[in-house]
């Protein structure tokens, strides 16, 4: 295991939690079970599961640790989708739609994949895109603009998981963006 020095920050996406009144998890509570397993300079961003923190595990195994955690003490399953602050800085540093970063922040998501992508993501995703949206394949990351609104769209979260070949979850532009914020600022210990 890497000593001290040798931690990472890391950036961890709950799927589906504190919504609509379905598996409701805290975030005071978040930090505390974080805190709990080891976890430095812990924080939260918003209700909707993003969980920033420092460890000296690898992603997949903070994820498992994570996972394991939330069901234990809260008696559900909580899908967890990890990424290294380097690859949250890749995802900030640009989208392949900056119209959208700039006219409409809120309707530009990152769709984050448990596993690595399947081939052909965006091309499946592109034939439900019957509302004029926008999609892009990067790397581990999939874009898309939802130019007139996310409501009308068929790209349910059933369909990315089914186009990317596991798990997906999104967050939009400026999340994206306050995200790689917080990664930047590490607190002394």
């Amino acid at each position: 295991m890497p000593g001290p020095s040798q931690h990472r920050r890391l950036v961890a996406l709950l799927r589906g939690i504190n919504v609509g009144g379905n598996k409701k998890l805290p975030m005071t509570a978040l930090r505390d079970l974080a805190t709990g397993l080891g976890y430095r300079h812990v924080e939260t961003y918003i209700q909707s599961g993003n969980l920033l923190f420092e460890a000296n595990l690898a992603a997949d195994a903070a994820e498992a640790a994570l996972e394991e955690a939330i069901a234990n003490r809260f008696g559900f399953s909580v899908e967890v989708i990890v990424r290294t602050a380097q690859q949250w800085e890749r995802y900030a540093a640009g989208s392949p739609f900056a119209d959208a970063e700039a006219d409409r922040p809120n309707l530009l998501l990152l769709g984050l994949s448990k596993r690595p992508l399947r081939p052909g993501t965006a091309q499946t995703l592109r034939e439900y895109a019957k509302s004029g949206e926008r999609i892009e394949a990067r790397a581990d990351a999939t874009w898309i603009d939802f130019r007139t609104g996310i409501g009308s769209s068929k790209l349910s979260p059933v369909v990315l998981d089914r186009a990317a070949g596991s798990t997906v979850t999104a967050r939009n532009w400026k999340t994206v963006q306050k995200l790689a914020a917080m990664v930047r600022v590490i607190e002394p210990d």
